[in-house]
C-alpha cells in the first residue's frame, strides 16, 4: 500500500490529512515530538479503519527526524508522500520587523526551513529512484503576504516557500512533485476576531489534489 508521512502530525490539520489519505487506501506514518499524543492519533485512525504507526521525533533534532522517516519507510515499505507542517507552539515568540533580533529568526529557520530540508533529504532519493512521489510543505499565508506582528515567523516561512517552489522547478520532469500550501485562515477556531476560519476537513482535500490532479502546481493558497 502507498504511504504518507506527516511531519508535525496533530489533532487538527495533520489528522484531517491522515484521514483524507487513509480513505484512499494509504498507510499513515505520524511524526511529531509527543509520543503519547501520536499514539492517541494512531488509535483514533485505527478505529476508523486507517492503518497508522507512530515515529516520535523533534524536527529540531535533524538526526532523529531523519531516522524517524527511515524507520517509517522500513515499517511500511516506502514513503510516497511527505507532508511537512510542524507548529512551533509556545516556544515561538512573535516579533515585529524593527524589534526582530537575528536569534528570533534563527529559531524559526531551524524549525521551518532546515527541518523541511532534512525531511526532504531523508525521502527524496528513494522517490527520485522510483520516479514518483510528492513533497508537500505547509506555512501560513504570511509567507506570501507578510504582516508586521509576526515578522520573524513570516521571514522563515517565506524562505521555506522560496525553497519549495525552487525544488518544484528542479524536480520538473522527474515524476516527483513538490508544492507549497499557504493557509490564509484560522484552523478550527478564530485566532483573531473577524478573521476567516475553516475546519481541517475543508482544507485537507487540497493536499490530495496536489498529489493527484494538480501535480504541475507549485503553490496553493487556501483562503475564504
Amino acid at each position: 500500500m502507498p504511504t504518507i508521512a506527516i511531519v508535525g502530525a496533530g489533532p487538527q490539520l495533520g489528522l484531517a490529512i491522515a484521514r483524507t489519505y487513509g480513505t484512499h487506501g494509504y498507510d499513515v506514518a505520524l511524526i511529531a515530538r509527543n509520543r503519547a499524543k501520536l499514539e492517541d492519533l494512531a488509535g483514533e485512525l485505527a478505529a476508523e479503519g486507517v492503518s497508522a504507526a507512530t515515529f516520535p521525533a523533534d524536527v529540531l533534532d535533524r538526526t532523529a527526524l531523519t531516522q524517524a522517516l527511515k524507520d517509517a519507510a522500513a515499517h511500511f515499505g516506502n514513503i510516497d508522500v511527505l507532508e511537512y507542517s510542524p507548529v512551533g507552539g509556545l516556544q515561538t515568540v512573535m516579533t515585529t520587523p524593527a524589534a526582530t533580533e537575528p536569534a528570533d529568526v534563527q529559531y524559526e529557520m531551524d524549525f521551518q526551513l532546515y527541518g523541511a530540508i532534512a525531511a526532504t533529504r531523508a525521502v527524496l532519493p528513494a522517490m527520485r529512484e522510483a520516479g514518483a512521489g510528492t513533497l508537500l510543505f505547509t506555512t501560513g499565508a504570511g509567507s506570501v503576504d507578510p504582516v508586521p506582528q509576526v515578522a520573524n515567523v513570516n521571514a522563515a516561512a517565506a524562505a521555506l516557500r522560496n525553497w519549495v517552489i525552487n525544488l518544484h522547478k528542479e524536480l520538473d520532469g522527474t515524476g516527483v512533485q513538490a508544492a507549497h500550501v499557504a493557509i490564509d485562515v484560522s484552523i478550527g477556531v478564530p485566532a483573531i476576531p473577524g478573521f476567516p476560519t475553516a475546519q481541517p476537513e475543508e482544507i485537507s482535500p487540497v493536499y490530495w489534489e496536489l498529489h493527484t490532479t494538480r501535480r504541475d502546481q507549485a503553490e496553493l493558497v487556501f483562503s475564504r
